[in-house]
């Protein structure tokens, strides 16, 4: 790893650690989102923190289809950024993250600054971006109680992601695509634009991410340049279903 990658670790430590979130403690067990003034609360399996963690697997974990120059990159430079930023805004709002889940400021997100809400979704969205990927295998398909929900609620797995990818390809500028969990208790493939996630009350489409796709081009450009479809193809060959089902288990 180059000096100037472990500079920017050190300056985003000693930045979080006086914002008093270095401390690796879990803030809430729970995500939640409102409907009707009724709170709906989901378990996580690991909710998301206020720090930045380290990737689960090494930079060159996921070629080819995600080289390690890009991983590293996106983990050290744009998502890094993101919960530097954070750690700004908390303090600048007075956030007390001890009483407030990231979840739960993510839903009342209408509230806080533009910054906030940038950089709140951008790193939501990158811890869990990093979970939702994993070493290719021969086996990456849901299971269980997951795939019949897919079947259910699509029609056929190979259904579903069609209407995934053409949601990611089709997003206009740089977004995410999502499957999520909805009030009504069914799975929609949604997209948001920039860093919003469906966890935020301004979303348009509201509910529980199960899993989503990064499709700003810092996350592909390295090895795909402008072929955003290419790289969404080969971006199933690394999703982590086994994380996913985890994440269906805890709220279905």
């Amino acid at each position: 790893m180059s000096n100037e990658s472990n500079y920017d670790r050190r300056q985003f430590i000693t930045t979080t650690a006086k914002a008093g979130i270095a401390s690796g403690f879990l803030i809430n067990s729970f995500s939640s989102f409102a409907k009707n003034g009724n709170r709906i609360y989901h378990r996580s399996p690991d909710p998301v923190t206020y720090k930045q963690q380290p990737l689960p697997y090494t930079y060159n974990a996921l070629e080819p289809y995600i080289g390690a120059a890009t991983m590293e990159l996106h983990h050290t430079k744009h998502a890094a950024a993101y919960a530097k930023n954070l750690a700004e805004a908390v303090i600048a709002e007075g956030v007390n993250i001890e009483k407030t889940s990231l979840e739960d400021l993510l839903a009342n997100i209408s509230s806080y600054s533009t910054k906030m809400r940038n950089n709140a979704g951008g790193h939501y969205n990158h811890e869990l971006f990093w979970k939702l990927m994993s070493a290719p295998t021969k086996a990456q398909v849901p299971t269980g109680n997951l795939l019949n929900a897919i079947n259910k609620n699509f029609g056929s797995f190979d259904a579903f992601k069609a209407q995934f990818s053409e949601a990611a390809k089709n997003r206009f500028g740089s977004g995410w695509a999502w499957l999520i969990y909805t009030h009504e208790k069914k799975l929609l493939v949604a997209s948001t634009s920039n860093q919003d996630n469906p966890l935020m009350n301004i979303a348009e489409v509201k509910g529980f991410p199960l899993l989503g796709l990064d499709v700003w081009e810092h996350a592909y450009y390295l090895k795909y340049h402008n072929l955003r479809a290419d790289y969404i193809n080969a971006w199933w060959n690394i999703l982590n279903w086994q994380y996913v089902d985890s994440r269906w288990d805890s709220i279905a």
